[in-house]
């Protein structure tokens, strides 16, 4: 009989998870100022649920509800700078063996592997410590960008979702993407 996993366990233990260039680790108070630089980015905010922030208290207000000590969202750190560069997270759904994902990613790093690289670390750590079975995630038309991470990344694309969602007052569609574990594994 196969041992059952303990998700919320392995994640309330805030790994840290490293690869050559990057740490994904925990927030902390100290990040405010980092997540201010991408979050005040109205390119950056573009593709995003949430609106650009331009008030620093603003920010320490997200960054203590939704990052500080949750589980599943890591800061993303380059390692030569000591500074966080950008966020990933995780969203688990255990009764079906899956996770989603999201990210950002400070404009000053986009199209230098970064983001790639953070989604490997994610998508290795979901496989191989968590055991999902399954890791999607979604992108809007437009931010093209996303999606060759995803594809990079070994993600297969499932399929577009026609205006379905509403975000900022318009009706976005949805590009979806997924890879399972059988797939990474063989990778």
């Amino acid at each position: 009989m196969k041992n059952v996993i303990d998700y919320n366990e392995i994640l309330k233990e805030n790994p840290v998870l490293k690869s050559n260039r990057l740490s994904l680790r925990p927030f902390t108070i100290d990040d405010i100022d980092a997540v201010l630089l991408y979050a005040s980015d109205n390119i950056v905010t573009k593709y995003l649920t949430w609106p650009s922030y331009t008030d620093i208290s603003q920010v320490e207000e997200v960054v203590k509800k939704y990052y500080i000590g949750k589980e599943g969202v890591f800061a993303i750190e380059l390692e030569s700078e000591q500074k966080c560069i950008g966020c990933i997270g995780l969203i688990l759904y255990i009764e079906h063996n899956k996770a989603s994902f999201g990210y950002v990613l400070n404009r000053e790093y986009w199209n230098k592997g970064y983001m790639t690289e953070a989604l490997n670390i994610i998508l290795d750590f979901s496989f191989s410590k968590l055991e999902l079975n399954r890791v999607e995630a979604t992108h809007y038309i437009g931010n093209e960008g996303s999606g060759r991470v995803m594809q990079k990344c070994g993600m297969k694309y499932e399929g577009t979702g026609i205006q379905e969602v509403k975000v900022k007052y318009i009706y976005q569609d949805v590009i979806h993407y997924a890879i399972l574990r059988d797939e990474w594994l063989i990778r």
